[in-house]
Parts: C-alpha cells; sequence; structure tokens
C-alpha cells in the first residue's frame, strides 16, 4: 500500500544539474524514497533546463526566496558557495538539511553521518531529529576508508594503509570534459589543455597538483583523513591515506594494506567486510574495476590476499561508484531522520 499523502516528504535538490545531483535524483527514484516532490534546483544559468523526475518532464527551477517552501529535505549537492548561502533560507523553511559538498562540515559545524557504519559525529541524535543542525554526508573516500577501518578493527591490526585512486568526476563536469579533451587533443598530436588538474591526467598518474582547480589533490586528501579521524572517533584506529588521481571518468577504486600481529585467515576477514554490505568477491570471480562497479550502491571487495613477504600481511583491493556510493549514504541519513520522525 502507497504511504498516505501526508507521510509524503517534499524533497529540494540544489545543484541538481552537477553529477552527483543527477545522481541523487537517480537514488531517490530507485529507493523509492517517499517524496510527495522532488524540487530541482540549481545557478540562475541552468534555470529552465528541462530534466524529468519520477518519470514526468520537470524543470530546473533558479533559487530565490520561497524555493524552500514546504520542503522537509533539502539535499545541497553542486558547490559549495550554494550550501554556503543557502542552508539557512532551507533550514528556516523548517527543512532538514543533508549537505553532499562538505561546505557545512567547518563553517555550519555540521554533524557527519555514515548509517550504514552506524558512525556519527557532531550533534547529538535529538538535535538531529529536529534538524536543528545540517548533517554532512561524507563522499565516497571517507565512506570507504570508514568501512575498510571498522572491518579490521575488530583483528587489532599494527597498521592499515589505504591509497585511493580518485576518478576526475570528482571534480564534476569539468574533470570529465577535461579528460576527454586531453585525451583527444594527445591522440591528434596536439597541446592539451589542464585548467582543472593544473597537468597532463589522461594516460597518466597524479600524487600532487601544482596547479589547476580547488580542492587540489593534496587539500582533497587533507579533507578525507580529518573527516575519517572526525567519524571514527577512536573506534577503531585510522589508517594512513593517500590519493592517487586516475584517468578514469568515474568509480573510486583502492588498495589497502594491513598488518596483524597475527593476520586472521582470509575468510575471517571476508565476512567482517561482508557484515558490512561490502559485496565480496566469490571464489572465481573477477576483482572489481571502476567499470564493473558502475551504478551499485555498495562497496566491491576483491578476495583477500596474502602479502608474499610478510607473514601476517595481507592486502585488499576494491571498487566503488563514487556518486551512487555518496548519494545512497544521504538518501540513508534522509531515511533515518523520517524513522525518528515517526517514533
Amino acid at each position: 500500500m502507497p504511504p498516505e499523502p501526508r507521510k509524503l516528504a517534499r524533497v529540494a535538490i540544489v545543484g541538481a544539474s552537477s553529477l552527483r545531483g543527477k545522481e541523487l535524483k537517480q537514488t531517490l527514484e530507485d529507493r523509492n524514497f517517499p517524496a510527495a516532490d522532488i524540487v530541482l534546483l540549481d545557478a540562475s544559468v541552468m534555470a529552465g533546463t528541462l530534466t524529468e523526475a519520477g518519470g514526468e518532464p520537470t524543470f530546473i527551477r533558479a533559487l530565490d526566496a520561497d524555493s524552500f517552501d514546504g520542503v522537509r529535505f533539502a539535499f545541497f549537492s553542486g558547490v559549495a558557495i550554494d550550501a554556503e548561502q543557502n542552508w539557512q533560507a532551507a533550514r528556516g523553511a523548517g527543512a532538514s538539511v543533508i549537505d553532499l559538498t562538505g561546505a557545512l562540515a567547518e563553517t555550519a559545524r555540521a554533524s557527519a553521518r555514515i548509517p550504514s557504519l552506524g558512525l556519527s559525529a557532531g550533534s547529538s541524535p535529538a538535535v538531529e531529529k529536529a534538524g536543528a543542525t545540517p548533517i554532512y554526508a561524507p563522499p565516497a573516500p571517507v565512506i570507504i576508508a570508514c568501512t575498510v577501518a571498522t572491518a579490521l578493527a575488530r583483528f587489532d591490526a599494527r597498521r592499515v594503509v589505504l591509497v585511493l585512486f580518485p576518478p576526475v568526476s570528482e571534480h564534476d563536469q569539468a574533470g570529465i570534459e577535461e579528460l576527454e579533451s586531453q585525451t583527444t587533443n594527445l591522440l591528434s598530436f596536439r597541446p592539451i589543455e589542464n585548467p582543472v588538474f593544473g597537468a597532463q591526467v589522461a594516460f597518466n598518474l597524479l600524487s600532487e597538483q601544482q596547479g589547476g582547480s580547488k580542492p587540489a589533490l593534496g587539500d582533497a586528501r587533507n579533507a578525507v583523513a580529518r573527516d575519517v579521524a572526525l567519524l571514527l572517533g577512536g573506534r577503531a584506529p585510522v589508517p594512513a591515506i593517500h590519493l592517487v588521481q586516475a584517468p578514469v571518468f568515474y568509480g573510486y577504486a583502492f588498495a589497502a594494506y594491513a598488518e596483524f600481529e597475527s593476520a586472521p585467515q582470509e575468510e575471517q576477514l571476508e565476512t567482517a567486510f561482508a557484515n558490512l554490505g561490502v559485496k565480496v568477491a566469490a571464489p572465481g570471480d573477477s576483482a572489481p574495476t571502476n567499470v564493473s562497479v558502475a551504478g551499485e550502491s555498495e562497496i566491491h571487495l576483491a578476495r583477500v590476499q596474502r602479502d608474499p613477504n610478510v607473514a601476517a600481511g595481507v592486502w585488499l583491493w576494491g571498487a566503488a561508484d563514487n556518486l551512487r556510493l555518496a548519494t545512497t549514504n544521504a538518501v540513508s541519513i534522509a531515511e533515518e531522520l523520517l524513522g525518528k520522525s515517526a517514533e
């Protein structure tokens, strides 16, 4: 039986034309979120763009004073400045604010949540239930790192090192277009431009950025490390984290190394990940890739491998759809808040 109309929530997506915004709308629909209406909002340059929501044609609207009237959940999924300038208007209209941009993590002291792991940092559940403070829905690398740390915590790992390979879509459409342009120009022996990455990213790996747009790779790594430490909050050892920019469009790949006093069985480690909702490859399955995880809501993990030289060391390889993983977490936060309001 469909929910009664009074139980349906009006939802606003700010940054609806961004890659995250588009994925968020799709995630809401795929999870059958009880939305009476999905209001698509963006900067004035995108206002009037025809799109669809819930199978019905609709338009992206410009942000104005009445954008959040009657809205129960306001998701900020585009650029940071839109979140910074408009979250208080959304809150003033009575909406619960869920920020995917990261802008409110410091400026508004937003609490942070990963419901699938039971991790939270910041305000109390009572304050979150009342919607009095914005909630930060962290991006894919933070969710991946927290998942790895949480799964390994029960085995008392001496050290955990995590190398993440971000795709260019973390820089939204501008990153996609720059990789496309660089690839085409290099194959045509033409000069390349690099306003986003400050270097050649096509057919290349970058461990740092000397120029390009913000956030730079080092700043992104520091932000991920900060958020992971905050969310784990002593519940699990914080892994060492490094980011290496990969020349791929979508999907976060990662490699993790864990070393123990006495290494547990591979099956025990795989079970610990599976218990957190990670999809672990079955015997004989291929290892996950950026391509194979496209459209998937979960982190995918290859079979655990022992290090050939370190008896108590193991290697993990995994991948996740960066956009779908982040938006699924954001929608899970809203679902959790709906459940609390019904109590």
